[in-house]
């Protein structure tokens, strides 16, 4: 709990400091916060800057973990105006190495062996450092190069600790914030916590790259590096080490040769191949992570790398988000409306009507423009800002979706930019949901499931007999026993009253960190008096609520 506190405090005086209270001026319990925008604390270069560096300032400031939870949620907007969005999504995640010596010793505790046994070379210098992992090059013993991915020492216990203030926070604003139902942070922060834990296991990962690899064997256009199991645990990656031209410079993929408008059109299919016709995507497709292969400049590769974080949807989420993006390309908006009510992303009173209209006003002045020039990606970033009008909810699911269609139609701009999204796109998508969802496809699909079909009709009609039987007798009701419900109402009384402890401990805390920083008097050997009882108060409250 103290530990919490003082993390808690922490992150106060990073808030004032960067003048961030206007964020928390919807949560009413929080607005005493913007009492700091008064203090003569902090650079007035930093406070004259627009909030979005400031939030993205403040991020970097409190280190890796919410560096990255600022790149996930940069991606979400339907819910983040347009100016945090940006400046959240030009987060870096580049952290300091770790020293050699503990990435050594984690491979030996991981693969029960001497570097000297598993490898002719091993390079101390990592080639790579996030915050979750690092990368090193080596030489296994058969003389084939490899990349070693190690995590980070330490990283599983800053990672609960982060997470769980995290959490905490989402529940504030959820209870607190007037629009906290529908932006659900508390859901947001599990689908980071999922997001995360994933990139915490290489075998994980490993597997991840393996199903890709094998669901694009017959692909001309796609080359995923080989896994090496043998030298593989829960700690520990080691993969093919492959060599290319980085997606991003452009000027060498010109001087090897390579179709520019070719590449980027294959980049685009690569997209809708691996969401609609595998269900499984790479999920964090920057530049970073994609080089290009150009052996033949006639036929190049992309090479895609790490692959921690995959994305895959709920049949029903995948059927939906298609048919969406069908009807946008075919501009029929009646149907973007019935999608929008069908798959339950707005409520079942929606006017469809009113909804129909909402669409046609965001798409349909984009089509007076050529078509090479219009984002699709953003058309569709744009049509879910205004369903918020219509209290949409979107599925935290589909995060990573949206994130993975930003980051390729971005680089198929930046490869070639005047590639029309829509003329490859459209075929594409179309040809994958004929075949997906077919007659041909549909009937294996159900004779796969009749055997087990027959094998249990044969109990329905006595199962059914049963419960007319029973619903004729009166006996098939729903009863609530009432030790359950004076349960239930102890339970809820007890996490009020420990809610409410939180939010003054809270409160508490930050205040003294607000007064720290600015140094209010009285001070008794530069340390400010009301911060310290501020802080000490918020201690205390916050264990009693735990307690």
């Amino acid at each position: 709990m103290i530990r919490h506190g003082f993390r808690l405090a922490s992150i106060g005086m990073t808030l004032a400091r960067y003048r961030l209270d206007e964020f928390l001026a919807g949560i009413p319990l929080l607005r005493f916060t913007r009492l700091a925008r008064f203090l003569p604390w902090g650079d007035r270069r930093i406070r004259d800057l627009p909030r979005g560096a400031r939030l993205r300032m403040a991020l970097q400031d409190l280190g890796p973990i919410y560096v990255k939870f600022g790149q996930i949620i940069s991606t979400r907007r339907d819910l983040l105006p347009h100016d945090i969005a940006d400046e959240l999504a030009g987060l870096q995640d580049d952290v300091s190495p770790f020293p050699s010596e503990q990435a050594r010793a984690i491979v030996e505790q991981q693969l029960k062996a001497p570097i000297s046994e598993l490898f002719s070379e091993f390079e101390d210098k990592p080639l790579a450092s996030a915050s979750i992992a690092q990368v090193h090059g080596a030489r296994l013993k058969t003389g084939e190069a490899v990349v070693v991915k190690v995590v980070r020492p330490g990283i599983e216990a800053q990672i609960r600790r982060d997470l769980g203030l995290l959490r905490s926070l989402a529940r504030l604003v959820r209870r607190y914030h007037p629009e906290g139902d529908r932006i659900r942070p508390d859901d947001i922060v599990a689908e980071f916590d999922q997001v995360v834990h994933g990139e915490l296991d290489m075998q994980a990962e490993g597997s991840n790259a393996a199903l890709i690899k094998r669901n694009s064997e017959s692909s001309p256009t796609l080359y995923i590096p080989a896994i090496h199991w043998d030298l593989t645990a829960r700690r520990v990656l080691v993969m093919e080490r492959v060599s290319g031209i980085p997606v991003r410079d452009t000027a060498a993929l010109k001087a090897a040769g390579v179709d520019l408008e070719k590449l980027a059109r294959n980049g685009i299919r690569l997209f809708y191949t691996q969401v609609f016709r595998d269900n499984l995507f790479h999920a964090d497709m920057h530049p970073g992570n994609i080089m290009v292969d150009v052996t033949d400049p006639d036929q190049p590769r992309f090479i895609l790398l790490d692959f921690g974080i995959v994305g895959t949807l709920a049949p029903r989420d995948l059927y939906y988000i298609g048919e969406n993006f069908l009807a946008i390309f075919n501009r029929d908006y009646r149907r973007v409306a019935e999608l929008h009510v069908e798959a339950e992303w707005v409520p079942p009173d929606t006017r469809v009507d009113q909804l129909e209209a909402a669409a046609r006003a965001v798409c349909e002045p984009s089509f007076t423009r050529p078509l090479e020039e219009v984002s699709f990606a953003e058309m569709v970033m744009d049509l879910f800002s205004v369903a918020r009008r219509f209290k949409l909810t979107l599925q935290p699911q589909l995060i990573m979706l949206q994130k993975t269609l930003l980051n390729i139609e971005g680089m198929g701009r930046e490869l070639y930019p005047k590639v029309n999204i829509w003329e490859v796109a459209k075929p594409e998508l179309e040809s994958i949901y004929a075949e997906r969802y077919g007659l041909p496809r549909t009937a294996r699909r159900i004779g796969r499931q009749l055997p087990s079909l027959l094998a249990r009709s044969p109990e329905l009609p006595n199962l059914i007999y049963e419960y007319l039987k029973i619903a004729g007798s009166g006996q098939a009701r729903t009863r609530i026993d009432p030790a359950d419900i004076e349960k239930l109402s102890k339970e809820i009384g007890n996490r009020q009253r420990r809610t409410s402890g939180a939010v003054i401990a809270g409160a508490l805390l930050i205040a003294g960190a607000v007064m720290a920083g600015s140094q209010v008097e009285p001070l008794f050997h530069s340390v400010s008096v009301p911060a310290a009882v501020a802080l000490l108060a918020g201690l205390v409250v916050g264990w009693r609520s735990i307690r």
